[in-house]
C-alpha cells in the first residue's frame, strides 16, 4: 500500500523546491508525476515557484469544492498511469480534500506526497495542514533557520517591511506588500511584543 505524506517546515525551508527535486527524480526514471497545487495560492499562477527562482506548471490547479479522487481517477483515464502525486501548498486545502489525498493513497496505491505549512503567522493551524497531521502515514519536517541562527519553526507576516501580527489567515507572499519570514520561536515572540507595544 502506498502512503500518505506530509513534509512541513516553515518558510523559506525548500518546501517547493524540495517537490520538485521528487519530481525530477520520478521523471528521470521515466515514471509520471501529477504536479497539482491549490487555487488559493495564487503566487505564480498556474506554476509552482520555489524562493530559488525555479518554476514548474501544475498538471492541477484545483478549487476548495473540487473532488480530487475524481480529478485523479479521470486524469489516470486520459493520461495512464500515475507513479506519484506532489502536492504544493497542501495547507490551503480543505479537510475533504485531505481525506481524498488519502484515499488515492489508500485505494489507488499511488503515493501523495504534500507539502505545506503547518501554521499560519499567528500560530494557527490551517485546515489542511491539521487534517494532514492527523492522517499522514508519514511526518517530516524540513528545515530552516531564523535571522539568529536557531532553528525556525513560526512564520512572521511582514507588510511594508514592519512584523505584523493581526489580519486575515491568508494572505499570499510577495502579494500587496506582504512578505514572509522564518523565525524561531524567540524571535517570533520578541517581534510580537515590539508590534504590541507600538500599538
Amino acid at each position: 500500500m502506498s502512503k500518505l505524506y506530509f513534509r512541513y517546515g516553515a518558510m523559506n525551508c525548500g518546501k517547493t523546491t524540495s517537490l520538485m527535486q521528487v519530481a525530477h527524480n520520478y521523471e528521470e526514471r521515466g515514471m509520471k508525476v501529477i504536479i497539482m497545487k491549490p487555487m488559493t495560492d495564487t503566487k505564480g499562477a498556474d506554476k509552482v515557484v520555489s524562493r530559488l527562482g525555479i518554476t514548474r506548471k501544475v498538471d492541477m490547479l484545483l478549487d476548495g469544492h473540487e473532488d480530487v479522487y475524481e480529478r485523479v481517477n479521470n486524469w489516470i483515464k486520459e493520461n495512464g498511469k500515475v507513479h506519484c502525486i506532489l502536492v504544493d501548498e497542501a495547507q490551503f486545502f480543505k479537510k475533504e480534500q485531505i481525506d481524498e489525498f488519502f484515499r488515492i493513497a489508500v485505494m489507488m496505491d499511488i503515493p501523495v506526497i504534500c507539502y505545506g505549512l503547518r501554521t499560519d503567522f499567528q500560530m494557527n493551524g490551517f485546515e489542511g495542514s491539521s487534517r494532514l497531521l492527523l492522517l499522514a502515514h508519514s511526518i517530516e519536517e524540513l528545515k530552516t533557520i531564523c535571522t539568529c541562527g536557531r532553528k525556525a519553526i513560526l512564520n512572521g507576516r511582514k507588510m511594508n517591511g514592519k512584523f505584523i501580527f493581526e489580519g486575515e489567515q491568508v494572505a499570499i507572499d510577495k502579494c500587496n506588500d506582504i512578505e514572509y519570514q522564518s523565525l524561531c520561536g524567540k524571535c517570533y515572540f520578541k517581534y510580537k511584543d515590539e508590534y504590541t507595544h507600538i500599538k
